[in-house]
């Protein structure tokens, strides 16, 4: 009875209460031994929401993977607030420098349907468009074109993966 299951755990604090639990208590793994390496893979995103996906075997055994947490949050841990705006489109709640906007695409490449970091640089500012995010003192909705002319390049073009 092999099988699978998805959660979303804060990273570096799961615990063997909902939602892993419940979900691993029916399964033949080590419940303790799941949330310590578990704990150990997303330690990094302290606090953060993180996708993780336990593949498990009828003896036993298991295997993790962890996932990158929403853009979102990663957002938001960035710039440090907890909830965005209400309205986004006049009332902002935090600003994001090149650099930060460029350290979460990087982050967030994998998961993104960009090919370079200046394409999930403007998928990161679409976000931020939703939260109510500056990006350099400027509205977000006006990073993608700021993009598109060249604007960034200097920070953005350096690191273009394929």
């Amino acid at each position: 009875m092999a099988g699978t299951i998805e959660v979303l755990v804060p990273g570096g604090q799961a615990n063997p209460g909902p939602p892993l639990g419940p979900e691993l208590g029916p399964t033949p793994v080590d419940v303790q031994a799941v949330v310590q390496e578990i704990n150990d893979q997303t330690d990094a995103f302290d606090g953060m929401e993180v996708p993780v996906t336990v593949e498990y075997e009828d003896d036993g055994s298991f295997e993790i993977s962890v996932g990158v947490p929403p853009t979102a949050a990663l957002i938001k841990d960035e710039a440090g607030f907890d909830t965005g705006s209400g309205t986004p489109q006049s009332e902002f709640v935090a600003d994001l420098s090149i650099d930060q906007v460029k350290k979460i695409a990087e982050q967030k490449s994998l998961d993104l349907l960009a090919y370079d970091v200046k394409n999930a640089a403007k998928e990161v500012g679409g976000t931020c468009v939703t939260l109510g995010v500056t990006i350099e003192g400027e509205d977000a909705r006006t990073f993608k074109q700021r993009v598109d002319d060249g604007e960034y390049d200097d920070v953005l073009a350096e690191e273009a993966t394929a």
